[in-house]
């Protein structure tokens, strides 16, 4: 279906009996390969066979976006689905395999291998449906989650303001309405939505009650993109990519059944939403943190000059050591953010460290690749610079690294004054 990138260096790493080895480009240390084979584990080998064999040779189709790369995603969707892999981590209820999130953070390390594994996999769905199903109302409930679920409905999430800082959503100036009727009209613009393009459905952000700066008053509407008024304005590529759009809301009419979680209560709605979203996304930066890692290894052992391997330098070695120990000390971080959001604890510090170690871990795991690489990094041969992309992004978008720094150093001071 899609032709492997077709450089060495973008080469899987091979076992000593010559067999493409699976673990390392998804996220998993070696000795879990040592571990009896239990239902989990074959079920998480699946996935990663999956991502290596489908996914990542249709990246290059994929990323450029349009109608091919549209088709493109149908079909491995399509082929999730007859593999038994689709929508792994969304509830049965609404056409999911229902996996526990402990038990699907393991899946999602190998599932963000690449960019585009979770939406092949259908679990890109998780945190619009699972909100929706248990925060929206009746008809809500019965329109959309499951069609989201089963990869018919799309939808996005609109917070950030192009005139007000994104940290702090007080500042919203976006406005919802109440008519006579019940129902909202919504007017604001929006920026930095992901996937706003292509959605079906966009969760706004909006004030119901009192003035912009009021931490109060906030709410979350649903608002279906074919909407008269609603209109996406441009994309927004981040450094050159493609995936961010500003949108815009001009008097858009809103049934009244379509207020997400109630009058005034977005924040707390949104509190849930974003630290489920931090984790998953922390989860799929170490499986592509990984991956830069393999890349660079294969690498450093692949190159020879005059002065042999490059393996051989200590320099590179530097690289090597530094990465290794980032990605070591950064998947417990990540994993225990996890199982406090499965075990339904609170769960504000962990996912601040998370995000943070995450963040910075995939920015210097992606450059130390490139810089191994040499100009080899640096073009389209190699999904290093996507890689880097995301890595210097994921250390401002979803809360800048500022704000994460901040929030757990309040919480863990404010114990020490109750001590």
């Amino acid at each position: 279906m899609c032709a492997t990138r077709g450089t060495k260096s973008a080469a899987q790493p091979t076992s000593s009996s010559g067999s493409q080895s699976d673990w390392r480009s998804h996220g998993f240390p070696a000795h879990w390969r040592k571990v009896v084979q239990s239902q989990e584990d074959a079920l998480r080998d699946r996935v990663s066979d999956f991502v290596r064999s489908r996914v990542m040779p249709c990246e290059p189709v994929l990323d450029a976006g349009g109608p091919q790369a549209a088709a493109t995603l149908r079909e491995l969707q399509d082929q999730a689905r007859q593999e038994g892999l689709w929508a792994l981590p969304l509830p049965a209820e609404l056409g999911g395999q229902g996996l526990p999130f402990d038990r699907y953070a393991r899946l999602a390390e190998a599932e963000g291998t690449s960019d585009h594994g979770p939406a092949a996999l259908g679990s890109a769905a998780l945190l619009d449906a699972t909100m929706l199903w248990k925060h929206g109302s009746d008809r809500i409930r019965d329109r959309y989650p499951a069609r989201l679920a089963a990869g018919e409905l799309r939808a996005c999430y609109a917070m950030t303001e192009p005139d007000t800082p994104g940290t702090d959503p007080a500042g919203t100036a976006t406005r919802a309405e109440e008519r006579p009727d019940g129902s909202w009209r919504v007017s604001g613009r929006k920026w930095f939505v992901s996937g706003a393009a292509g959605a079906d459905l966009v969760t706004v952000l909006a004030r119901t009650d009192g003035e912009p700066g009021d931490r109060g008053g906030l709410s979350l509407l649903l608002v279906p993109t074919d909407s008269p008024g609603f209109r996406v304005v441009r994309e927004l590529p981040v450094f050159g990519a493609c995936g961010q759009w500003e949108i815009d809301f001009d008097g858009v009419g809103v049934d009244a059944d379509h207020l997400v979680g109630g009058r005034g209560q977005a924040l707390a709605v949104a509190a849930e939403r974003l630290q489920l979203g931090r984790t998953l996304r922390c989860l799929r930066w170490l499986g592509q943190a990984q991956r830069a890692f393999d890349l660079m290894c294969v690498r450093a052992n692949s190159r020879t000059g005059s002065r042999g391997p490059l393996a051989g330098h200590q320099l590179v070695q530097s690289h090597v050591f530094e990465a290794l120990l980032a990605l070591r000390t950064t998947r417990p971080l990540v994993h225990e953010a996890a199982a406090k959001i499965a075990a339904g604890l609170d769960a504000h510090v962990e996912v601040g460290l998370a995000k943070v170690a995450a963040a910075r871990l995939l920015q210097q795991a992606a450059d130390a690749a490139v810089q191994v690489h040499g100009a080899a990094g640096l073009g389209p041969d190699t999904p290093l610079p996507a890689l880097l992309r995301t890595g210097r992004a994921a250390r401002i978008l979803d809360g800048p690294d500022e704000l994460h720094i901040t929030s757990v150093a309040r919480r863990v001071l404010r114990t020490y004054e109750r001590a």
